[in-house]
């Protein structure tokens, strides 16, 4: 009988954060290498926790880490240090594929371009993440439709986005962030490309979306458009140097 038994070092696991904690980023980097040595640290241990139905926006200047943020919040990149759960699943240790899946089922995305194809009607256009993980025909066509209902376009559903106006192109593309029921809505610079009378018309829907339940992640560097959120983060240098109420709210 041997005299010592061998113990196996275990690794501990990050310990998951509770519940109603939608989005939480403890001691997160994101390192880029630039050849010949040269690195950039886009993100410098970041700390940030939202809510379940917060809205959140995420404000600061070019080269601020912003981006970088975002694109890890939305799955689109993994840290180089650090963890991040998302909906209480630590996503920072996935591999691609997962990562695929977690973006599909949990992330809605509002891009500034709005991204939608060109010779596909607005149905066409919000149905595509439901064909992606393979929702039936049927039901497909009734959830798409349902959402563009939701932001106001059931007349415009077979309309293909030239036949649209810059407002109605971005609430196409607000159906389809929310046609797979998303933990949360993500949106880069949403008003970015609209006027200013579009631009408000697409943030009162946002906040009505919020106060349907939604939570909602708001990255722009407008401080007008910032103010719509109840929280305002700022970055800089690729570290958070304020997390307050935005001023509607204070």
């Amino acid at each position: 009988m041997a005299l010592f038994e061998t113990v196996t070092d275990v690794v501990a696991q990050p310990e998951a954060p509770p519940n109603g904690e939608m989005i939480v980023v403890e001691d997160l980097w994101r390192t880029y290498d630039m050849g010949s040595e040269q690195q950039v640290q886009a993100l410098r241990g970041v700390n940030l926790r939202i809510r379940q139905n917060e809205y959140v926006a995420i404000m600061g200047p070019s080269g601020s880490g912003k981006s970088t943020l975002m694109n890890l919040i939305g799955c689109l990149d993994t840290p180089s240090k650090g963890n991040y759960w998302l909906n209480g699943q630590l996503v920072s240790e996935l591999d691609d594929d997962q990562l695929a899946r977690i973006r599909n089922k949990e992330i809605g995305f509002v891009f500034q371009t709005f991204n939608l194809l060109a010779r596909a009607t607005a149905l066409h256009n919000v149905e595509l993440p439901l064909i992606y993980n393979g929702t039936p025909a049927a039901e497909r066509i009734a959830r798409a439709k349902e959402s563009l209902a939701d932001v106001g376009l059931e007349s415009r559903m077979y309309h293909k986005p030239n036949e649209l106006s810059g407002g109605q192109r971005q609430r196409v593309a607000v159906a389809r962030a929310l046609v797979n029921r998303p933990s949360i809505i993500l949106a880069d610079e949403p008003t970015g490309n609209l006027d200013s009378k579009t631009g408000l018309e697409i943030m009162a829907l946002f906040d009505t979306l919020h106060a349907n339940g939604n939570t909602i992640v708001l990255v722009t560097h407008e401080p007008d458009i910032a103010e719509y959120a109840h929280r305002v983060v700022h970055i800089r240098d690729g570290q958070i140097y304020s997390d307050e109420p935005s001023k509607r709210f204070r």
